[in-house]
């Protein structure tokens, strides 16, 4: 009787408070089960941050209980902190994925020298038990082969995450959405449905992958000189377009940028993307092929300033510089919080003089996630009882929650959350339980740390007002102030105009607070700054950082 009463615990780590960091443990009795372990990558509001991970240290000290990580598809909002996560984690635990997302999954590994990871790989039709929990996997399509959703049951009742996913019915790959599947789980019963709420706000159906093609292959045709196409690199049924409509023109395609070079052979290798060997070359080989007979395929989609496609725009690519005779297609959609950065590289791709065309003037991407109708066919097909939205921002969770309760579930069987609220079934029935605690962690070069804001608010200082640092040597014994020095960097004004000024000020102000008693270095230093800020806020209207030196001689 007491182990019916156990409940099944669902407590979403991450990916309920933007597109990103996607992380959801599932918790009965000592058995666990984590489903995907992404990141997110930093906006303005995060100056100098690499990634920004979920806050995974609840896992950590439950990892006795883990028995295995499900990463649904390849995409690194599902599998970046991956690695992190397996560092952290004091014994290997099994990754169950398809073939393509190990493959990825391995090659970042591999990057963070993690070796001889527990790989289990699964496909549609794949069953696995874990611990209590008994485990189906079923296809999904998405802009990525090999997504899978998941159907879980346990004691407590029976879960079904679906994943980010589309109901495309011409997928490049062939592979739809598993139908029969979903509907066999649903007539088992689907106590509570985890959903991508992505394009939760957007009206009708997410067109086709192939609606891409045509628009692609019109374009390379048509192409005068070189085209260069910027796209995800784990973006395989996009990547398989550009390269049927290239070899069907007649052109040659150049891989270039790390992860687009990674990604492309592993997809390569393992069948996913279908291409010659003839009609692939290295980027150093492209040189001797004419302009009209190449297409460079390269990463950018998001205007990141390292990245193959900034770099060729800037003239600082080692193979390939971008003129007014080539021609430049942005295939993605920008990732909320980068629509400045792509904006800033269409805007110098436009001042060379190149054709410039992205999904705003031309059909050369559509989105890998359901809208609407699609979000209200899975609810409709798999008629959960309870529901919680996934995978968005606020805004698209109770836009999901909304979609639900037109298609006629109560409110009180809708659960809006957020990163660390519980849910808990027993029965079959959810409730609220016990939230645990949540948040980000940054990683920042080589090391990992919590948000601290302090460090934000001196960096974004740093970077509007710049430095001004002022060193003072001083006399205690003697009372005497001997040397004022005031240097500036990053600064708007002119630093000569101010500079004997301010020194004079500091000094003024240090010898008056050396005639009192007992007066300490960090006092000076204080009296210094503080001196030196308000000197120059009446004179420049700006506030700088000011770093005050106190030294004793």
């Amino acid at each position: 009787m007491a182990k019916k009463q156990t409940p099944l615990r669902i407590i979403p780590l991450g990916g309920l408070d933007g597109i990103g960091k996607n992380m959801t443990a599932f918790e009965y009795g000592n058995d666990m089960v984590l489903v995907d372990a992404g990141l997110m990558f930093p906006d303005d509001e995060q100056p100098g941050i690499d990634l920004i991970l979920p806050d995974y240290s609840y896992v950590l000290e439950n990892e006795e209980k883990l028995r295995g990580i499900i990463i649904t598809h390849g995409h690194e909002d599902h599998t970046g902190s991956l690695p992190y996560l397996l560092m952290d984690l004091a014994r290997k635990v099994p990754i169950y994925a398809s073939k393509l997302t190990l493959g990825f999954i391995e090659g970042k590994l591999a990057e963070h020298r993690l070796r001889s990871p527990k790989f289990r790989d699964v496909s549609n039709g794949t069953h696995v038990n874990l611990g209590a929990f008994s485990i189906d996997f079923f296809d999904m399509t998405h802009s990525i082969p090999g997504a899978l959703g998941v159907y879980m049951r346990t004691p407590a009742g029976s879960v079904l995450h679906t994943g980010d996913f589309k109901l495309d019915q011409t997928p490049i790959d062939g592979v739809t959405p598993n139908y029969q599947a979903i509907n066999r789980f649903s007539t088992l019963g689907i106590d509570l449905l985890l959903s991508d709420s992505t394009n939760a706000t957007r009206p009708g159906f997410t067109q086709s992958e192939s609606a891409v093609g045509p628009a692609l292959r019109h374009i390379i045709k048509n192409a005068s000189g070189r085209v260069i196409v910027a796209s995800f690199s784990s973006q395989i049924h996009r990547l398989q377009q550009i390269c049927d409509a290239s070899v069907a023109v007649g052109r040659k395609v150049v891989v270039t940028g790390r992860s687009m070079v990674q990604n492309t052979k592993i997809a390569r290798d393992l069948g996913y993307l279908k291409i010659s060997q003839d009609d692939i070359i290295d980027a150093f080989d492209a040189g001797d092929i004419p302009d009209d007979k190449v297409v460079v395929l390269c990463t950018g989609s998001q205007g990141e300033p390292m990245s193959a496609l900034s770099r060729m725009a800037n003239g600082e690519h080692r193979s390939f510089t971008i003129t007014a005779n080539d021609t430049v297609i942005i295939s993605a959609n920008p990732i909320p919080g980068n629509e400045k950065s792509v904006q800033g590289i269409i805007n110098a791709l436009s001042k060379i003089g190149c054709a410039v065309y992205d999904k705003s003037t031309t059909l050369v991407h559509v989105s890998g996630h359901g809208s609407q109708e699609e979000l209200k066919l899975m609810l409709a097909m798999t008629k959960p009882k309870y529901f919680m939205p996934v995978h968005g921002e606020a805004v698209h969770l109770r836009a999901h929650a909304k979609l639900a309760q037109q298609m006629g579930m109560g409110a009180d069987h809708i659960f809006v959350a957020d990163n660390g609220d519980t849910l808990e079934m027993r029965g079959g029935k959810v409730s609220w339980g016990k939230p645990v605690e949540s948040g980000v962690v940054y990683v920042d070069g080589l090391s990992i740390t919590d948000a601290d804001p302090v460090v934000f608010r001196d960096r974004q200082k740093l970077a509007s007002d710049g430095i001004v640092t002022v060193v003072s040597t001083v006399s205690l014994r003697k009372k005497e102030v001997r040397d004022v020095e005031v240097s500036c960097r990053g600064v708007s004004f002119s630093a000569d105009d101010i500079s004997r000024e301010a020194q004079e000020r500091v000094k003024a102000h240090l010898n008056k607070q050396l005639s009192k008693e007992a007066m300490s270095l960090e006092t000076l230093r204080k009296g210094s700054r503080n001196t030196l800020s308000n000197y120059l806020w009446d004179q420049t209207r700006t506030r700088p950082m000011v770093i005050p030196f106190v030294m004793e001689v």
